[in-house]
């Protein structure tokens, strides 16, 4: 699904959380939103899904415009998110969390549930587990059965909040590069907020960078690996030295050591 946003905002209360952002994407590429926390990268996901509704830009998405503050309720039906902490239903087993958007659009039980194990084995998780609940998962099997419910919906473009937040750094890299693996072969083009920097440029297409809600810089992946460009070698090389400010946080009660954070609004 192609998309092309033209200077895009989104204000809260007046004030703007993201703004003037502008990309293009080819059907099935892959984009990797990068910056800070607060940087306005959850934002721009839920806009490009709807939930928020647009203040400021156009938008097109699959060839449909969409102009601020309009979004047809139709085309959600091809777009799926996996929200950063999985969203997922405690009261469903796994399986019926995986088939929810076919057993809404009246898919028959059984067969949706035949087509939820099938995905689970897709994500490299047994059948069986679709008897489970979500509490009886680990945080990584949880992320896969959210990604499985994404793909569930059969959507042309996905959107991925962080997949990998809090698992630990070799579990993190195998998940996003099975993500990206089943997302390219399914035709899907994907956005996803990620913090690894490392692999960019083999993981994705595009790299888009946002700082304080605004556009800092946006290009071809293997482009940015090797960019001077002030924002994305910050961010690429981890460095306290920048244009983006570093204010250290206070120590908590009884710990003595200073620590240092990338300056951001809430």
């Amino acid at each position: 699904m192609q998309i092309e946003a033209q200077n895009i905002g989104k204000r809260f209360h007046g004030s703007a959380v993201l703004r003037e952002v502008s990309f293009r994407l080819a059907e099935g590429e892959a984009l990797a939103v990068i910056g800070p926390t607060g940087a306005g990268k959850s934002v721009l996901l839920k806009c490009l899904l709807g939930l928020y509704p647009l203040d400021d830009g156009n938008l097109s998405i699959g060839g449909q415009e969409l102009r601020a503050g309009a979004f047809p309720p139709a085309l959600r039906q091809n777009i799926a998110m996996l929200f950063q902490h999985n969203a997922l239903f405690d009261s469903l087993p796994v399986w019926e969390n995986v088939a929810f958007a076919p057993l809404r659009r009246g898919q028959a039980r059984a067969r949706a549930q035949a087509e939820a194990e099938s995905l689970l084995r897709k994500v490299g998780l047994k059948p069986e587990t679709g008897a489970l609940y979500p509490a009886a998962l680990s945080g990584g099997m949880q992320k896969r059965v959210g990604f499985a419910r994404a793909i569930a919906a059969d959507a042309k473009l996905l959107l991925l909040d962080n997949p990998t937040a809090g698992l630990d750094p070799i579990m993190a890299r195998r998940l996003e590069s099975m993500i990206l693996r089943v997302s390219r072969a399914a035709g899907a083009t994907v956005i996803t907020v990620t913090a690894d920097m490392a692999r960019l440029a083999a993981q994705y297409d595009h790299v888009l960078v946002l700082h304080e809600g605004a556009q800092r810089w946006f290009g071809r992946a293997r482009q940015a690996a090797r960019s001077a460009h002030p924002w994305v070698r910050q961010l690429l090389d981890g460095s306290r030295k920048g244009p983006m400010a570093v204010a250290p946080h206070k120590p908590m009660a009884g710990d003595r050591r200073g620590s240092m954070a990338v300056a951001a609004p809430a």
